[in-house]
């Protein structure tokens, strides 16, 4: 398939089942790593899912395989990309309603073959052919030339967690590497080429160095607000207590050698070691970090229920038309609620850690609607039509008076009746 799939010269669609994991992964290696031999972009398209009926020819976790393959060799996710080569190097995810099939459309990293003969007179690539320094969309590319104010947003949505921020941080030290090796070679008196120039007049040291320090202080500050998970907490206490094992190696050693004055700065930090981790030990922590998009899912699932109770209830028999109008909307709020999932993903998020986020966002909604079942069913309410007095409903409540008994029960069947209509009004209503 890999052959097949570098040979390609328009856009085809291989199938995945029947594949296992190392499979798909070692395809979508062989295949991508390096650019396709092309000079106009073409689709790859992947089937990775199916509905009922192919649900089990195809590994449960193909579509994820996929994904996160694509993405150690660089490629990004584009929900808005298209077939041009402006948008090679990225993926998205689509799902077929009409053949029920869960697919990743693939527009890979193209290599104009027309430029290797575009050479120079000493046998040399043009410059414009050299390579980014940093992948361009990446989130590598998005911290080096981001403003401070955009970078603080980006911060907050893209990283929530505290690993997260912590291999942020770690990316900001590489970028910093990479403009220190560049002063390095301006001071040798090596000219840059037109890449390296760009790079170094766009990205500053003293920028890296605010949002370095802006990461490190949220870090900080999350700890003590005790926004961790258990895993992130267990990870504190082991880097907290090798510190430990360290200072009092250090402190023995001191000892060893008489030499006071260092046995008393080393002690010190002993103290602070050891205050950390009671303070660390102390949190009780959280279960997980929401999604991003936490709230717009859940209105897309609160819209879904009604659905949901109506494909119950139809179960067995054929749907009118209006019935199967409003089933359409299923599969649409379906993928809306795919895309956002998909979308509350972290920069530097593990497919596992995302993919426990997912679910616990999934048994929290399903839990609030057990919740809103069983409060119905304990407390019942009671339903009373209502007339519009300016802009305030008014409870239109029947109070006997002295009128005779004939009379009042004719005006509580009135009333009934008119309870009945605005049922079955509000029963047709779209917005029910």
């Amino acid at each position: 398939m890999a052959a097949s799939i570098r040979a390609a010269t328009e856009s085809e669609t291989f199938d995945f089942a029947g594949s296992n994991k190392s499979t798909v992964i070692t395809t979508i290696q062989s295949a991508f790593t390096e650019p396709l031999p092309l000079t106009d972009m073409i689709r790859i398209t992947f089937i990775t899912g199916a509905g009922k009926l192919g649900r089990s020819r195809y590994d449960e976790n193909c579509h994820k395989n996929v994904t996160s393959t694509l993405r150690d060799l660089g490629y990004v996710e584009d929900r808005g990309a298209s077939c041009v080569v402006e948008c090679a190097g990225s993926f998205k995810s689509q799902h077929d309603t009409g053949k029920n099939l869960k697919t990743i459309v693939v527009f890979p990293k193209i290599f104009d073959e027309s430029a290797i003969g575009n050479l120079n007179v000493d046998g040399d690539v043009p410059e414009m052919n050299s390579p980014p320094l940093i992948e361009k969309s990446s989130p590598k590319h998005m911290i080096a030339m981001s403003s401070m104010q955009v970078f603080t947003r980006m911060i907050a949505s893209k990283c929530p967690s505290w690993s997260q921020k912590k291999v942020c941080a770690k990316n900001i030290g590489e970028v910093k590497n990479i403009l220190e090796e560049l002063e390095k070679k301006l001071l040798a008196g090596i000219p840059f080429n037109d890449i390296e120039q760009e790079f170094y007049d766009d990205v500053s040291i003293d920028s890296l160095s605010q949002k370095e320090q802006l990461v490190r202080t949220e870090m900080q500050k999350q700890v003590e607000e005790g926004r961790i998970t258990a895993l992130e907490k267990s990870k504190l206490l082991n880097q907290v207590q090798e510190k430990i094992d360290a200072l009092q190696k250090g402190i023995a050693e001191a000892k060893q050698d008489s030499k006071p004055k260092k046995v008393e700065k080393l002690t010190l930090q002993m103290e602070k070691a050891n205050e950390r981790k009671k303070k660390i030990s102390a949190i009780t922590g959280i279960n997980t970090y929401p999604l991003k998009n936490e709230r717009e899912i859940g209105k897309l699932r609160k819209e879904m229920q009604p659905l949901l109770r109506l494909e119950r209830e139809t179960k067995g028999r054929l749907l009118s038309l209006k019935e199967t109008t409003v089933m359409s909307r299923k599969d649409e709020i379906e993928e809306e609620i795919r895309i956002l999932e998909e979308q509350s993903r972290g920069w530097f998020e593990e497919d596992d850690e995302f993919q426990v986020r997912v679910e616990v966002s999934r048994a929290a909604s399903k839990t609030s609607v057990a919740k809103q079942k069983v409060s119905a069913k304990k407390n019942p309410g009671q339903q009373y039509s209502t007339v519009k007095s300016g802009k305030k409903a008014v409870a239109n409540w029947v109070v006997p008076t002295t009128r005779n008994t004939r009379t009042v029960k004719a005006t509580n069947r009135k009333s009934a009746q008119s309870n009945n209509v605005f049922s079955a009004m509000m029963m047709d209503s779209d917005s029910d």
